[in-house]
């Protein structure tokens, strides 16, 4: 048995609207048509209390409840460890999720975010489920879409589950990180990937005029949407217009930190006491600071034998690290290698503070072939400078 699920598109459109996220009329006629549940196929992993998955499939669960959760405002994860899915399992399990259906939420204040007009082209890296790239076809028209999917597997599916909402459109597997030129320039490029910096080559296949809309950031969280206009000599700037939070591009993805963390960081060059607690990097604007200060480290929290808190900041690119351990309600740092990780991090954090700890909308960016340069106001300790190698 199936269900109508017109009434559930029109109450996701309905509470888009009012949160202010669905605001032009092309957008919001792709919501009503677009059924999320054909782009879950063959199934989702819910959250357990414990920590772990629990695997529904469309097959094994009832058509009012499979219609209830396709239509939560909320991420589904749809893949664990880059090739299981809910088929394939029938208890919970432990896992890493590595492709989802990105809640509604997000993925429409993006669409909008781009400005579109008919007759524009987009480039989407990451088709992912297909969920965005169907709402895209509805708006522009599938001859104006193109999508790119890392995955075989997972680009099958989208696919499969295009075709069944009636789209087909010009679907990629390939590396999403070079892009494809088989239709540039493009008015827009979309990222559904986060990446540590948008690639050169995204703004190279961006006619001038035209937006690069991608979240910024190596982590899970303190990451930001960057909105950037390409210019008519190759350059590209813009500025963070939100929080964002999206799954690493696979050939970004950092392999989880393993092995004896405390041997890793047993010989420091220095060790001192630290002004600034780690536990601020749990906040949304520090952890994005921490990121462009440090690009490329690795943040992972544990605890000493005896029970106290411990804080590891690792860049393994340039062989640096930062160890900060909790005792009384004060903090001792050890660092080495060649970069001072926390000095870096915490002369960010005293100057945004000082700043009067400006928005992530604050930050600019511009990119050119040589770097990317983040800024916030004149401060110099603002400003930071990625070469590209």
């Amino acid at each position: 048995m199936t269900i109508d699920t017109r009434p559930h598109r029109l109450a996701l459109a309905d509470r888009l609207a009012a949160a202010g996220h669905l605001t032009t009329p092309g957008s919001r006629a792709a919501v009503e048509a677009t059924p999320r549940e054909l782009f879950l196929h063959p199934g989702v992993f819910l959250p357990t209390d414990d920590g772990r998955w629990q695997p529904r499939t469309q097959l094994g669960t009832n058509p009012t409840e499979w219609a209830r959760i396709a239509y939560l405002d909320e991420s589904l994860v749809t893949q664990l460890d880059n090739h299981l899915t809910a088929d394939q399992v029938a208890q919970p399990l432990a896992g890493f999720p590595t492709s989802s259906s990105t809640t509604p939420v997000t993925v429409v204040a993006m669409i909008e975010a781009l400005d579109l007009h008919d007759g524009h082209t987009v480039l989407e890296i990451g088709t992912g489920t297909g969920y965005s790239t169907a709402l895209l076809c509805h708006r522009l028209g599938e001859d104006n879409v193109t999508s790119i999917e890392v995955d075989p597997d997972v680009a099958s599916r989208a696919d499969a589950a295009l075709e069944q909402a009636g789209h087909s459109t010009w679907t990629v597997t390939g590396d999403g990180l070079l892009g494809h030129p088989r239709r540039a320039p493009y008015d827009k490029v979309i990222a559904t990937c986060a990446v540590r910096r948008i690639p050169y080559t995204w703004v190279r296949q961006t006619r001038p005029g035209g937006t690069v809309l991608a979240t910024v950031g190596s982590w899970t969280y303190g990451t930001g949407l960057a909105k950037v206009t390409v210019n008519d000599d190759g350059t590209a700037e813009g500025r963070i217009i939100a929080r964002s939070s999206f799954m690493p591009a696979r050939s970004q993805a950092d392999r989880p930190l393993d092995g004896d963390l405390a041997a890793r960081a047993a010989y420091p060059d220095s060790e001192r006491p630290t002004p600034i607690s780690p536990a601020v990097l749990g906040e949304w604007m520090p952890a994005f600071l921490t990121q462009l200060t440090a690009p490329g480290a690795q943040l992972t929290r544990a605890t000493t034998a005896d029970g106290r808190p411990r804080t590891y900041l690792f860049d393994t690119a340039r062989e640096s690290f930062a160890e900060l351990t909790e005792a009384d309600g004060s903090w001792t740092l050890r660092q080495g290698g060649p970069i001072a990780l926390w000095d870096t991090v915490e002369d960010a954090i005293t100057a945004w503070r000082e700043a009067g700890q400006p928005a992530i909308t604050d930050v600019r960016l511009q990119i050119t072939p040589q770097a990317h340069t983040y800024w916030i106001g004149e401060e110099p300790k603002l400003r930071w400078v990625h070469r590209i190698t």
